[in-house]
């Protein structure tokens, strides 16, 4: 089970996953994540702290959502990531180009 939310504080989108993004859920998430993908110039912070997997459609969303806020100019930070996912990240470039808190 996942569950995505979004929250507008402080001029900032604070996005919250919890559970575990397989491809079933990745696709019920990126209904509610599709309005970042033009975050309108406002930065993008992904709390991953109850986040216990994420499948490659997973990071496809939040490639697409760093996309986005880039063309904006607005930045995505990635926050509180278990070891586990990332290693994900890790292995996949992705510690690269996000920003981690």
């Amino acid at each position: 089970m996942m569950v995505t939310k979004i929250e507008e504080i402080d001029g900032k989108y604070i996005v919250t996953l919890e559970g575990e993004m397989d491809t079933a859920a990745a696709e019920e998430a990126e209904e509610v994540l599709k309005p970042l993908y033009n975050s309108g110039g406002k930065d993008v912070i992904i709390d991953c702290s109850k986040l216990e997997y994420i499948a490659s459609s997973g990071l496809r969303i939040l490639i697409l959502i760093l996309k986005g806020a880039k063309a904006c100019g607005s930045k995505v930070t990635l926050k509180h990531v278990n070891d586990d996912i990332l290693n994900v990240l890790r292995l996949t470039g992705f510690t690269s180009i996000f920003n981690f808190e």
